[in-house]
């Protein structure tokens, strides 16, 4: 009988310490020999909470006041920040004086509390991995800045492994990962022209044994599929309305596409649009958008089952 390996695949978590947690839990919950996070894993926002003087604490909480006397108050919120993916600041009011004018502490601050942030999950992940046999690949979306890898690279756990850019296999299964995305209106960290793209990809697929058995974990997924369905934006960042609706584009990949179809891998495990939760064939191929509600703290995600040389099953689940 074929050995069967179960993969759990979740994306865009974005900050968030609550998906993170149901991450690495559900390897015991659904049984799964690995972890893969896809990318998009750092927080969008950093909230201040600052000390006030005389045991009193304030924040804006996403336009919300909010005045704190007891430390007990300021810890929760500072969770609840967590959890929804905010990274919290606790400063005193000298010190935000000083951060509403010089950008380069904040970027300083922010850069701080994406590492921290990190190092927490990877000594969570090796805890709770430690003992068994599951293990964690871990890469990189257009949204993590690159001061996110130094942690990542840095990282000793066995079980844990930064795969950006890298081929690592899974019980035979090669499997490539790639962050990096075609061009946004946001001009994120990591993006690039198609052609770029097309070089990135074909430089570790090139070095495949056996594509047609390989997992693609590229984080756009493929245009026109349906699972990179995004809102049409205009030039302040607004969505376009047409009676009352958004206007939905295709926002993935050419490239990723062509790659797909010529390389004809098992899978395509990506991300990035988190509206566009679903599942589409491209040739043989099986994509996989599970979707993101990170803000929320609902983990969205895919099981998928892998035998010696077929794809065996998949399953969209969120919790």
């Amino acid at each position: 009988m074929e050995k069967k390996s179960r993969i759990f695949f979740v994306t865009d978590i974005h900050g968030s310490d609550r998906c993170f947690r149901k991450f690495i839990n559900a390897a015991k919950f659904y049984k799964a020999h690995y972890l893969i996070l896809g990318g998009d894993i750092t927080g969008k926002i950093m909230i201040p909470i600052v000390d006030m003087g005389n045991g009193k604490w304030f924040a804006d909480y996403l336009g919300e006041k909010k005045n704190m006397s007891k430390i007990t108050e300021v810890e929760e919120l500072e969770k609840s920040m967590g959890d929804s993916g905010i990274y919290p600041l606790r400063i005193s009011r000298t010190e935000y004086e000083e951060l509403e004018h010089d950008k380069k502490k904040v970027d300083e601050e922010f850069n701080r509390a994406m590492k921290d942030s990190i190092e927490r999950w990877l000594k969570l992940a090796d805890e709770r991995l430690k003992d068994g046999e599951t293990k964690c690949y871990i890469s990189v979306g257009n949204d993590d800045d690159f001061v996110v890898d130094e942690v990542l690279k840095a990282n000793t756990s066995p079980k844990i492994v930064y795969c950006e850019e890298e081929i690592v296999t899974l019980d035979g299964h090669e499997m490539i990962s790639l962050g990096t995305s075609n061009r946004t209106p946001w001009n994120s960290p990591r993006e690039a022209d198609e052609d770029a793209l097309k070089s990135k990809i074909d430089a570790m697929a090139s070095k495949l044994s056996n594509p047609e058995n390989s997992i693609f974990s590229v984080h756009v997924p493929p245009i026109d599929s349906g699972i990179d369905q995004a809102p049409m934006i205009d030039k302040t960042f607004k969505p376009v309305m047409r009676g009352g609706q958004p206007v939905m584009i295709s926002a993935g990949s050419s490239s990723v596409r062509d790659a797909l179809m010529r390389y004809k891998p098992l899978i395509g495990l990506h991300g990035h649009i988190h509206e566009s939760k679903g599942i589409y064939k491209l040739g043989r191929t099986v994509c996989i958008n599970p979707g993101s509600e990170y803000g929320q703290g609902i983990l969205r995600g895919a099981i998928v089952d892998l035998e010696e040389r077929k794809l065996s099953d998949y399953l969209l689940v969120s919790g």
